[in-house]
């Protein structure tokens, strides 16, 4: 939570806080309006340098695995199989 979160919830607090007493003591305060639209987007303030952990070497890329064409062609019949054996339960 940035500290602009932090001022805008403690201003809601009293906002709320001078409602609750205005209410309780009997006179008749305007009520304070709500903000009409979209609220505004919050930039987060940027991280101090020394404040971050060491930054840890990055894990090496994990190598792409290849298929030989002999594995392609016994996939492919496996695959193959499959589907005559569905269709062949299908039909039955």
């Amino acid at each position: 939570m940035g500290v602009s979160e932090i001022l805008a919830s403690v201003d809601r607090e009293i906002a709320l806080l001078q409602q609750a007493r205005a209410l309780l003591a009997g006179s008749t305060a305007p009520a304070a309006k709500k903000a009409v639209g979209r609220p505004r987007k919050i930039v987060a303030a940027p991280k101090k340098a020394a404040a971050v952990a060491p930054v840890a070497a990055k894990p090496a890329k994990k190598k792409k695995r290849n298929l030989s064409p002999e594995g392609r062609k016994r996939i492919a019949e496996a695959v193959k199989r499959r589907w005559a054996a569905q269709k062949a339960g299908a039909t039955k």
